[in-house]
């Protein structure tokens, strides 16, 4: 009934098998890829028919982590998977970016790239596996593809690359990088560090490319064995149309182009647009004429742009390769927040908040290998407004999670220790102009604000965005891209770091010649921008505030012995809700008995901190307590001297000479001073008043217990 092929090699240590042909057979290409005893189910299905009047290729990709991989029952009411998870967000981003560039010219037919993580072994990260199971089953579908691509991830761990650390190895390791490419180039690289310096980075670049080869080799077997018929692409020279619009339009573009201030620009180069339209599309001609049209268009701009800049080394705004545009830093902008910051950058501007938390405010994640708390947020939001256009205001897509996290990869490594700073920490980046990275731009005004808000960072943090131009051989890096040097360009390539070294980096390559010379250029090319970023930024601010924001809470730690934690909660949280109640400050306990007590009042941070080194403190013999008389009896009295604990003053020892009773010296409810003896064979506590002055509080001179 199946007609199975399947292709096992060992990789870095572990067995990988590729299957087809027992699973989703109805998909164009479908692989079942298995790496330790982690699984994931990879399947390709494209339209038959093209998309017609689009200028882009509609590719959808999507990773889904099924809770059932992980032998359990999702949280919450529904008891199902519910949207994508961040994860599942940031690894479908993952897999989309290597692949897109790949697809064949011209090829519009809707496709999908569904990944479903069938099986973990919490050892292996399954990103990886998916986007080798997602290249395998597009190299078997038959779809114009022209891969495969190969990925993996490299740690650095005690000086040396590791392929593929598991799961348990990566607290270990100052490096977390994933590269993906064919076999002869790097295609995707995305990454976090400990301030690594740019030979090592790159290192690990090349390491990773060549470490990947086997993978292709095997998807080259699995497709001799079991790949469908390529496609049928019906191949358009459109090379008449581009000449002959880029005639119309070249003296128009030029004019367009030499325009320094983007909206003004993008105005003339409409206006040319809409010039060339009339002149090439009757009025009466269909819609794909119009769209061929306007691809040649798209075309000779970029043949334009890109032979300006390698001709002249001049670009679009008259900066040369080198050259950062012009930067403002501005901090303490907003009066009431705990720290904010201004970026601007040339039109590219980010205003970021820092708001700071309690143990009560950490995000709790939901992942395969279990639930953990996150005290590190940071949220990027990109408003229509930022580019001058009209748009739906809807939660963040895709691009607002990738971004995000991109910066939070590049400010981690410098985040001072919890225990030294046992603050949640929020940062939130709204994008108010955008020309050029804003993502980069998020990762200096981050860092602003977190200094601002009186958060210690071990160093500052910078980040800068390269492109490529490349004809042949000739080859231009540029740094501080523009937007338009993105969209035509063959490279996006972000790096941020200290002025120590690398914290994060990534890139993103759209032609498959990119070799190691180039990288190494645009690295150290990217390493003088960072640097003169960081210069600018000092200005501002370079190191954190001596004292935390006016508004922010205080928090202090104490630790209390796990086995005093159920007396200071109580039952059913009673005693610890009495103390919130009336010091007004929060409390957060951890299971190890660190006690986080946070409050903007000292004085309720202080009332807290007493009453719960009253409960968990044990007395000391020899020490003298105020207590309070809560029961009398024949033999003595009880007496609440040090939090809960009660102890007996016995008759002999209430006053100078045994009274006849107890009540002629005490009542219930009397505020007396006892000096605590000792504890009897049953561990009772013995204390007593005669040898301490009631009015004092101090020791009787020469005084003995009997």
């Amino acid at each position: 009934m199946f007609e199975k092929h399947t292709v096992e090699i060992e990789w870095g240590g572990r067995p990988l098998t590729l299957e087809t042909g027992r699973i989703a057979r109805q998909a164009d290409g479908a692989v079942l890829a298995t790496y330790g005893e982690t699984s994931v189910l990879a399947t390709v299905v494209a339209a038959k028919e093209e998309r017609v009047g689009i200028d882009f290729f509609p590719l959808t990709v999507n990773y889904q982590e099924k809770t059932f991989a992980a032998g359990k029952i999702p949280g919450g009411f529904f008891k199902r998977e519910g949207r994508p998870t961040e994860k599942d967000t940031l690894t479908s981003r993952l897999i989309d970016r290597p692949i897109r560039p790949l697809f064949a010219k011209g090829f519009k037919n809707e496709t999908q790239v569904i990944t479903t993580v069938l099986s973990h072994d919490m050892e292996n990260d399954p990103d990886i596996l998916a986007l080798v199971a997602a290249s395998a089953a597009l190299t078997l579908s038959g779809i114009p593809f022209l891969g495969p691509i190969g990925a993996a991830r490299v740690g650095y761990i005690e000086g040396k690359y590791v392929l593929n650390p598991m799961i348990d190895e990566m607290p270990e390791t100052a490096l977390d990088l994933v590269v993906a490419g064919t076999a002869d180039a790097v295609l995707m690289v995305e990454s976090e560090a400990k301030e690594l310096d740019e030979d090592i980075m790159l290192g690990a670049v090349m390491f990773g490319h060549q470490q990947f080869q086997p993978v292709l080799d095997a998807i080259v077997k699995l497709a001799e064995k079991a790949a469908k018929e390529p496609w049928a692409l019906k191949k358009i020279d459109n090379s008449e149309l581009v000449a002959k619009v880029g005639a119309l339009a070249e003296a128009g573009l030029r004019d367009a182009y030499s325009i320094a201030s983007k909206q003004e620009r993008r105005d003339g180069i409409a206006k040319v647009k809409e010039t060339v339209i009339a002149a090439l599309v009757p009025e009466d001609a269909d819609a794909t004429l119009a769209s061929n049209v306007s691809a040649a268009f798209k075309e000779a701009e970029k043949n334009l742009v890109r032979s300006g800049i390698l001709d002249t080394s001049r670009r679009i705004d008259g900066r040369d390769l080198s050259t950062v545009r012009p930067i403002v830093c501005e901090v303490g902008i907003l009066p009431r927040t705990h720290g904010s910051a201004l970026f601007t950058r040339g039109e590219t501007q980010s205003l970021t908040v820092a708001t700071l938390g309690t143990g009560e405010d950490e995000q709790f994640v939901d992942a395969l290998q279990g639930t953990y708390k996150e005290s590190f947020m940071l949220h990027y939001n990109f408003p229509p407004f930022s580019v001058g256009e009209v748009g739906r205001m809807t939660g963040p897509g895709r691009r607002e999670i990738g971004h995000g996290k991109l910066a939070w990869r590049a400010i981690h490594p410098v985040l001072p220790d919890h225990e030294q700073f046992p603050y949640t920490i929020r940062l939130v980046s709204e994008i108010t102009e955008s020309n050029g990275s804003s993502s980069m731009a998020t990762v200096c005004a981050s860092s602003l604000a977190m200094m601002d808000a009186g958060i210690p960072l071990k160093k500052p943090v910078a980040g800068i965005a390269m492109g490529l131009i490349k004809e042949g051989e000739r080859f231009a890096v540029l740094s501080d891209i523009l937007g338009d040097e993105d969209h035509l360009g063959d490279m996006d390539f972000k790096v941020a770091g200290t002025s120590e070294g690398i914290t994060s980096l990534q890139m993103d390559i759209k032609i498959t010649g990119i070799t190691e010379e180039i990288m190494k250029v645009a690295l150290d090319q990217a390493r003088g921008g960072r640097h003169h970023i960081l210069a600018e930024m000092d200005k501002a601010l370079n190191t954190a505030r001596p004292e935390l924001g006016e508004y922010a809470p205080r928090i202090e730690t104490i630790h209390i012995p796990v086995d005093k934690i159920r007396e200071v909660i109580g039952s059913g949280g009673s005693v610890i809700r009495e103390i919130v109640a009336e010091s007004g400050a929060k409390i957060d306990i951890s299971d190890d008995g660190t006690v986080k007590i946070a409050s903007s009042n000292a004085e309720s941070i202080r009332a807290a901190m007493a009453r719960i080194k009253g409960i968990t403190a044990e007395p000391e013999v020899g020490e003298i307590y105020q207590g309070k008389v809560v029961k009398v009896m024949e033999f003595g009295a009880f007496v609440n001297f040090f939090g809960p604990k009660d102890g007996l003053v016995h008759i002999s020892q209430l006053a100078e000479g045994r009274p006849a009773s107890v009540a002629e010296v005490v009542k219930e409810g009397d505020q007396v001073w006892v000096k605590l003896l000792g504890f009897d064979d049953r561990g009772k506590v013995r204390l007593s008043m005669k040898v301490v002055d009631q009015k004092t509080g101090k020791e009787i001179e020469k005084a003995e217990a009997s």
